[in-house]
């Protein structure tokens, strides 16, 4: 995979809005700012920490965004919809979401790019368990298309494998029909295809020196 965003857990990649942001500041000719400090009407994001609590509803949707991209990174309807469920008005919460893409605290193709290379190689979910994830989360279906489509069939195989390489141990021991259906139906839960995963355990308890001859079987569904 070629983009690389540096957010490092799977379960929320870390803060980005901190860097995002003044990153922001130095390209307005700024000086970056500690996270927290007050900034000014002209456009700026304010701070988390004012003299007082936020009065317009504007005011109100920056401190919520700020508040949860600090705990972790979020799409722009995960926002959208912590919102409207704190009773923030579309028209300003449309302003402010905005305005948050605009400096980069909002940026869903990078947020889709991270989640993919965080969850493959931290959870080894396949292609199709991380787009079901990241339509949960509303990300675009072009950008989730685009996200996926950098981890090809042959990283996904590999990946299968290793799987598949961890949990043998754990089925020895067991009749080679139920060996077969516990460690493909594992796979089939992390979103491989059932050809796939049958050809993975297939071979990998051919290799352990169990009967290559194994019978075909359905996978239960993901």
């Amino acid at each position: 995979m070629t983009r690389r965003t540096e957010w490092p857990d799977s379960a929320g990649f870390g803060s980005a809005a901190g860097d995002a942001e003044n990153r922001s500041r130095r390209n307005r000719g700024a000086a970056p700012e500690e996270d927290g400090a007050a900034m000014d009407g002209g456009g700026s994001l304010p701070s988390r920490a004012g003299s007082g609590p936020p009065r317009t509803p504007e005011e109100q949707a920056r401190a919520i965004c700020l508040r949860l991209l600090t705990g972790s990174a979020r799409t722009r309807r995960q926002l959208a919809d912590a919102l409207r469920e704190r009773g923030i008005p579309d028209e300003a919460a449309e302003e402010v979401l905005a305005r948050f893409e605009d400096v980069g605290l909002i940026d869903d193709a990078a947020f889709a790019d991270a989640w993919v290379e965080s969850r493959h190689h931290g959870r080894g979910l396949a292609r199709r368990a991380l787009a079901r994830e990241l339509r949960t989360k509303g990300v675009d279906s072009a950008l989730i298309d685009e996200a996926v489509g950098r981890l090809d069939a042959e990283q996904e195989e590999s990946t299968a494998r290793e799987l598949v390489a961890r949990k043998l141990r754990t089925t020895r021991g067991l009749d080679r029909d139920k060996r077969l259906r516990r460690l493909a139906g594992m796979l089939a839960r992390k979103g491989y295809p059932e050809g796939l995963a049958l050809r993975v355990v297939r071979r990998a308890l051919e290799e352990e020196g169990e009967d290559p001859d194994l019978p075909d079987h359905h996978l239960p569904d993901a």
